[in-house]
């Protein structure tokens, strides 16, 4: 009678958290690092959130994927790329993918990949570090088709390895690819000598593989393609190394391109375009910061831009962070070092910075039941309230090992939190992590 009780209380827990959210892809549902969960615990208690599992992972810099009660994570495990398929509520391996990486960072940073699986129906989609673009059957890791995109367009290493996770719209896998010509040597240092061609950005159709667009001359940067919907037409937005690129997802017609990037020739756009309404936000650290556009078919307006100003007075140079918007106001890690590194809340109108918040090394944000999930690559875990006033702490915590202690997370914690069906996934170096954010039984999900 006992086993028979606590089955169907386990019952009952499962199906309350299934009325919760998938996570398919990189930045969530609304693809805005913005979950739709209510309910959280808030405040939390002294030990933070409770530990669900914990799971060692991996090199790599991407946060798993969550749908249907699958976990995907994508990882590198000695001379292999890896995703691996895990039950999301208990962390059991399920079954694994692999193929042969040899990407090595010329940077000394690791060499796993930097983009998250990107899940639709029966297909994961993978952009490799080393340039291997897969979908793989979501049930069994079959693979369904490949590119190579060193070989097929010419991409060159870049300065990180590939970062720019593909989106789904439609029957369309849109991919920043940043393709350069024949002749140009992959692994060449000389970055001035690395040119675009026809394959800078490309749709490719989701079942095939088949190309379906390309939009040309740019190359790649480490901002994931961004879809929105203004005045009825649906648009995407890609940060390129040097330019807004706007255009039509169904065609690829391209409305503007709006050029925006540090003289540094080592620099990156990382951070993905802020869409709110008709008005498109970018940010980057190296150099210009951040500017506010007005999106119209074929054209655009500046509403503000930090080009002009001083680098303490700029209003937000977002580094690989993707601010989040709420009620008017917009939340990011600003600076590009851990030491200069600030929090802060900014007037999206006008770009006017309401207050900063200093010490918290270089953060990554979630936005979830009106609150905000603030992770430091220090492994800092802390819940704010999104306050244009003040910078408004609920609780924080260092996550350790019930037993021993010793903290779970490793630096450099560098992937955003993610949340799915109550449950909140962060990771360090080397160990995933997931807690109970919302208890069962309670919120509206």
């Amino acid at each position: 009678m006992r086993c028979v009780v606590l089955a169907a209380l386990l019952f009952v827990a499962d199906s309350i958290h299934a009325q919760g959210s998938d996570w398919p892809g990189f930045l969530g549902p609304l693809g805005a690092s913005v979950s739709p969960e209510k309910g959280i615990l808030s405040p939390w208690p002294k030990e933070g959130p409770k530990i669900l599992w914990r799971q060692e992972v991996g090199i790599g810099y991407a946060m798993p994927s969550i749908v249907a009660g699958k976990l995907y994570h994508f990882e590198r495990i000695g001379a292999k790329a890896r995703l691996r398929c895990m039950n999301a509520r208990t962390g059991e391996d399920l079954w694994s993918f692999e193929y042969p990486s040899i990407y090595r960072d010329k940077y000394g940073y690791n060499n796993g990949p930097r983009c998250c699986p990107v899940i639709d129906g029966d297909h994961v989609f993978l952009h490799g570090v080393e340039g291997m673009l897969h979908c793989v059957g979501a049930k069994d890791g079959k693979v369904v088709w490949s590119h190579d995109t060193l070989k097929d367009f010419g991409v060159v290493q870049n300065f990180f390895g590939v970062g720019s996770t593909p989106v789904i719209e439609g029957d369309l896998l849109i991919t920043q690819i940043g393709g350069s010509p024949d002749g140009v040597d992959p692994f060449d240092d000389d970055f001035l000598k690395h040119k675009g061609n026809r394959f800078g950005i490309v749709a490719f159709e989701k079942a095939t593989g088949k190309i379906r667009y390309t939009i040309g001359e740019e190359l790649a940067s480490y901002s994931a393609p961004t879809l929105a919907t203004i005045d009825g037409r649906r648009w995407c937005f890609v940060f390129t190394r040097n330019h807004l690129v706007a255009f039509n997802p169904a065609d690829g017609k391209v409305d503007f391109r709006f050029p925006w990037r540090a003289d540094v020739i080592e620099s990156v756009n990382a951070a993905n375009p802020v869409v709110v309404g008709d008005q498109v936000l970018i940010s980057e650290t190296y150099g210009p910061g951040a500017a506010l556009l007005k999106a119209k078919p074929g054209a655009y307006e500046v509403v503000w831009t930090d080009a002009r100003k001083t680098p303490r007075n700029k209003s937000m140079q977002a580094h690989w962070m993707t601010p989040i918007h709420a009620d008017g106001y917009v939340y990011g890690s600003s600076g590009r070092h851990e030491t200069n590194a600030e929090l802060r809340c900014i007037e999206l109108a006008t770009g006017k910075v309401m207050w900063r918040e200093p010490g918290l090394t270089r953060t990554s944000l979630l936005m979830i039941d009106r609150h905000l999930i603030c992770l430091g690559e220090d492994g800092m875990l802390r819940l704010l309230k999104p306050n244009p006033r003040k910078y408004e702490l609920v609780s924080e915590v260092e996550l350790a090992d019930p037993k021993t202690q010793r903290p779970l997370l490793k630096s450099p914690c560098w992937a955003a939190p993610i949340v799915s069906h109550g449950r909140l996934y962060v990771r360090g170096d080397d160990r995933l992590v997931c807690l109970e954010l919302i208890p069962a039984g309670k919120g509206k999900r």
